[in-house]
């Protein structure tokens, strides 16, 4: 019952009381990166699969420029990444948008974190059931060591975490998730999936 109803009255409420208090800091962050990444603009739009791996965008604050070379290439992260958005990627203040794709429906507070869309067709069926549920902001996989263990680790998981959704699952991450922020452990959600790409073997 928890799973398949009350879960997402919870979602949607704690969301839409978190978006309503932190609504005002919201803003001043968005303008604060808005002019850091000179006019890049201060939201991040990224085309996700969710639930039954349907295609979403996820929100993220946008933290680096659109600078580039004199052939119109991207400069490397590390030069576009702003002083701004440093600090707001080490705090995870980048991932609070995301609180308007728990309140759409297309995320939840707690699941597997959603992954890029090329990796759909590499997945095995066992894989595959990350999907059975909405992805989340933060999840099973991400406070047990998610970099420092496999991508296959890290699936079994999300399924794992699949087959155990329940009330007192998704309280235990919130709060390890919480305590990680605090003390900035493990806090970069989707820095495993930036450092090595899934090829479907590893």
């Amino acid at each position: 019952m928890y799973k398949h109803f009350f879960k997402r009255v919870l979602d949607f409420i704690i969301s839409l009381v978190a978006l309503l208090l932190i609504g005002w800091f919201l803003i001043i962050v968005a303008i604060y990166l808005h002019f850091a990444n000179k006019g890049a603009g201060a939201f991040f739009f990224q085309e996700r699969p969710g639930k039954d791996a349907k295609i979403f965008k996820v929100i993220k604050f946008k933290t680096m420029t659109d600078e580039r070379d004199a052939e119109g290439k991207l400069l490397p992260d590390a030069q576009r990444l702003t002083k701004v958005g440093k600090f707001v990627r080490s705090t995870s203040i980048d991932e609070l948008p995301q609180l308007i794709n728990v309140l759409k429906g297309d995320m939840a507070l707690i699941g597997p974190r959603p992954l890029l869309p090329q990796y759909l067709p590499l997945y095995s069926p066992e894989q595959a059931r990350r999907h059975e549920v909405r992805p989340g902001i933060s999840g099973w996989a991400q406070v047990h060591g998610r970099n420092a263990i496999s991508w296959t680790e890290k699936f079994k998981l999300d399924v794992w975490y699949v087959d155990h959704c329940t009330l007192w699952t998704d309280l235990k991450v919130i709060c390890i998730t919480i305590k990680n922020v605090l003390t900035r452990k493990d806090i970069n959600f989707d820095s495993a999936a930036e450092l090595h790409a899934f090829d479907g073997t590893n």
